[in-house]
């Protein structure tokens, strides 16, 4: 099927090259238009590589809208000035050496595609978008369309969304290459991101996947961040049910942060009259979630008065509270996801699985219902440096690790708390099939957590040298050990 939707793609393609994009014309009548044949060609709408940004966007929006499969055929630059929208049942595909470039020439703009329905909050269907590349040329700002979605490629609230062959090389400090949010049925393919910020941050949604990546980011490749900061992600809630594989984290001459992937827990209350509250703390109120939008200056204020508002921002008590949604949900975390055929070339923490707990945003808030993350899942992850570093990093309850035919070096499992809460509750981890590198000991598990409990069971593993040796520290807590690892096996 998927051969036949490609050979129909270089037909479309083909045929459209025909065209002459020097002359851009009206659009035709329905009677005429290349839509009516199953495809519509952006050039027939003056979409072209010697247009000026505004042309073109303007151009762009009208092939869009016609919905349909939008063809873009002819190699080149096409300056872009402003923000395109896509709608429900179209496809764009962008051929061969076509590149968009982000152009000033009505004022800097976040997004260069986002969906119709991100605006309203009304889902979008059967969107893809195929070949790709975004040239940020420097526009890297966040004017919020939608509050807190900041990606250069853009989607909230949309269903039976497929991204394929995307491209963005010069991503910045503020935007992330690709952002989704509130969706259904994800899959990205064939994508190479490289830049300052994130590559791929998702928020809350189920059934995904991410495949074919490579990434050279400062900040984290691909990030789940169920909960977020303030201006992090436009709503929160669960990402679930889905696959993270065959995914390349290259390394570069800068100090790394972040993470290959992030994922980012959190949990809030009803909203009582004198709580204290801080920068990005969420509270349940009249049926909807707020959040308290403030600078990262660490001040606590008492809320008296209960928002209730039903849109936008308001000032009570000295408190910005914005909604943020009108589902209520208590916690949010991942569950359910597998991550395989991972190669982590940058010395930094593979996956951090944590809550936030600082002036920027308190994930957890006290006393609220604990989000046990579940079920996550790690095969084939292979550690091609030499570093000391976490493989895992988990600040957040988790029921099951499963980590599975994979290669370690000096990449220990680290347990760590941020008090954001008095029980971690209890981790079972099952790692078999695995090849351990490291000549002499190596932390396999360490813990911080006060009164934390881990079960290990190992199985069915490799030792690369002779003296090689594995060791465990509970701390303040306890970890039950079933094992065939030198060091460990009784």
């Amino acid at each position: 099927m998927k051969t036949i939707h490609r050979l129909l793609t270089l037909l479309v393609i083909v045929f459209s090259a025909t065209e002459s994009p020097s002359q851009p014309s009206t659009p035709p009548s329905p009677a005429t238009s290349p839509a009516a044949a199953g495809f519509t060609n952006a050039a027939s709408f003056g979409f072209s590589p010697e247009a000026t940004g505004l042309a073109n966007t303007q151009a762009l929006q009208r092939a869009l809208d016609q919905t349909g499969t939008i063809v873009v055929s002819q190699p080149g630059t096409y300056k872009i000035a402003g923000t395109v929208f896509i709608g429900s049942h179209t496809s764009v595909i962008f051929g061969h050496n076509v590149f968009l470039k982000k152009s000033d020439e009505q004022g800097p703009f976040s997004h260069v595609l986002l969906n119709k329905g991100a605006l309203t909050k009304t889902y979008d269907e059967h969107i893809s978008v195929e070949g790709l590349s975004i040239i940020v040329n420097g526009m890297d700002v966040r004017k919020f369309l939608v509050y807190g979605l900041h990606g250069q490629l853009a989607f909230f609230y949309v269903k039976d969304l497929r991204i394929e062959r995307f491209r963005c090389l010069d991503i910045g400090k503020a935007q992330y290459g690709l952002h989704v949010c509130t969706f259904e049925d994800l899959l990205v393919d064939d994508i190479i991101l490289k830049g300052d910020k994130d590559g791929v941050h998702l928020g809350r949604g189920k059934r995904f996947t991410i495949r074919r990546g490579t990434f050279q980011t400062y900040d984290d490749a691909v990030a789940l961040n169920a909960h977020d900061y303030d201006v992090g992600n436009p709503e929160l809630g669960w990402i679930e049910d889905g696959v993270v594989e065959n995914c390349h984290d290259l390394a570069d001459d800068k100090k790394p942060i972040g993470y290959f992937c992030r994922i980012l827990a959190g949990a809030w209350l009803d909203w009582q009259s004198g709580m204290e509250v801080q920068k990005s703390d969420t509270v349940v109120s009249n049926g909807r979630l707020y959040r308290v939008f403030a600078k990262p200056d660490e001040t606590k204020y008492k809320s008296v008065t209960q928002p209730a508002h039903a849109s936008g921002a308001q000032e009570l008590d000295g408190i910005t509270w914005v909604v943020v949604q009108n589902d209520v949900t208590y916690t949010a975390g991942v569950r359910n996801v597998v991550f395989r055929d991972i190669f982590l070339g940058k010395p930094r923490i593979g996956f951090s699985v944590h809550f936030d707990n600082d002036k920027f945003s308190r994930s957890y808030y006290p006393g609220a219902k604990i989000p046990k993350q579940e079920q996550l899942t790690f095969d084939n992850i292979r550690v091609l440096h030499d570093q000391r570093t976490e493989f895992l990093s988990i600040g957040t309850p988790v029921d099951v690790l499963t980590i599975s035919n994979s290669s370690f070096r000096n990449n220990r499992i680290n347990f760590r708390g941020n008090k954001a809460m008095p029980d971690y509750l209890r981790t079972k981890i099952n790692l078999y099939g695995c090849v351990f590198n490291h000549p002499g000991a190596m932390e396999l598990i360490t813990n911080s957590v006060p009164n934390k409990e881990i079960v290990l069971k190992t199985s069915s593993n490799l030792e690369l040298h002779d003296n090689f040796s594995a060791t465990i520290t509970p701390g303040s807590g306890k970890i039950t050990v079933d094992s065939d690892l030198t060091g460990l096996r009784k």
